[in-house]
């Protein structure tokens, strides 16, 4: 699976912005998607994740309620809707894929991935 994000670039505090994460193949509604954030000396941090069907659906709770994941399986793409922007979600975003299903922890964890995106950057300005 290759995965392409875009949607990324420059706004304002209060601002949104949608990235989208558009994979190859034919196997997309069989892998779970997350987004994850790196902002510039920091660690990757998670973000996200939606299971292959869209019901289960996890946030950071630096984000929850401000962002949205969805995806479509039909066009192979998951997005991330991100509103109310704070200067401090300011990072390259990255989405990835995992063949598996998930339980407790592993759901916010980047090491189960198995496809990742080259990652796409918002910088929010305040």
């Amino acid at each position: 699976v290759q995965l392409q994000a875009s949607g990324g670039g420059l706004v304002q505090a209060g601002g949104s912005l949608r990235l989208s994460c558009a994979a190859s193949g034919r196997t997309f509604s069989t892998y779970d998607m997350g987004w994850f954030r790196q902002a510039p000396g920091a660690e990757r941090e998670f973000v996200s994740r939606i299971s292959r069907s869209g019901g289960m659906i996890y946030y950071a709770d630096s984000v929850k309620g401000r962002f949205t994941i969805s995806r479509d399986n039909a066009k192979n793409t998951v997005y991330l809707q991100m509103n109310s922007l704070k200067p401090e979600d300011t990072a390259v975003y990255y989405c990835a894929a995992d063949r598996n299903y998930c339980s407790g922890y592993r759901c916010y964890d980047d090491n189960v991935y198995d496809y990742w995106g080259q990652g796409t950057e918002v910088t929010v300005s305040s």
